[in-house]
């Protein structure tokens, strides 16, 4: 698909992104004036149709950033993960796609001066620390959202993006998981608990909440 050199045009299409070898499917709207991009990196199982990042995404659209939400894995993959349950934890696979999607933004005229933060989710909040911390010259903010920021392993202590990390309250094993790995970034962090909510933030106003918080977090750190 030919890409637009209308940056000042509102833009919501489909992309299709060339990453690692692979073509990945993505949802691609940047609001006219944006100021900045924000890369969803989903858990598998959860791709750019999902309900969950597409309520944050238009939450994060209506405070002026553009959103990329893409598929980190192929339609076979996809298939292959449900079967064995092996690819969702595959980070250097997952990593390795959403650095060539964060260089693709780069290469678009309709992205590629817009400061650039990544939201992640479940497994794919990983995959975003470990690209935050290989393309620290790019990524200025991250967010996940019920990660595994554990499984990033030692690219935490690379990691000089200011990170916010979103547990719900009740999701008390990957809380104490998101504690102890906030440990290991030296840069700006913050752990913010969302009160009464599981894993994948069911409850009632769960999800406001974490797009609000994360819309505030870009809002102050993604800048020209």
């Amino acid at each position: 698909m030919s890409d637009s050199n209308e940056t000042t045009a509102t833009l919501d299409r489909d992309v299709a992104i060339t990453a690692a070898g692979v073509r990945l499917e993505g949802i691609l709207a940047v609001p006219a004036g944006a100021h900045g991009l924000v890369v969803f990196a989903h858990g598998t199982g959860s791709g750019r149709h999902s309900s969950r990042n597409q309520h944050v995404a238009h939450r994060l659209q209506a405070k002026n950033l553009g959103t990329l939400l893409f598929d980190l894995l192929t339609a076979a993959e996809e298939a292959e993960e449900r079967a064995t349950g092996r690819l969702r934890f595959d980070i250097g696979l997952l990593a390795s796609r959403l650095g060539a999607t964060v260089e693709w933004c780069r290469a678009q005229p309709a992205t590629r001066a817009l400061p650039l933060g990544l939201f992640g989710a479940s497994t794919g909040a990983a995959a975003a620390l470990v690209v935050a911390a290989q393309h620290a010259d790019i990524v200025q903010a991250v967010v996940s959202r019920g990660g595994r920021p554990d499984l990033a392993g030692a690219a935490l202590r690379q990691v000089r993006a200011p990170t916010m990390l979103i547990v719900g309250g009740d999701d008390l094993h990957v809380l104490d998981l998101n504690l102890e790995a906030s440990h290991s970034i030296p840069g700006v962090k913050e752990v913010r608990v969302i009160p009464g909510a599981s894993h994948l933030f069911e409850e009632p106003g769960a999800l406001d909440q974490v797009a609000a918080a994360a819309g505030l977090w870009f809002a102050r750190y993604l800048k020209p």
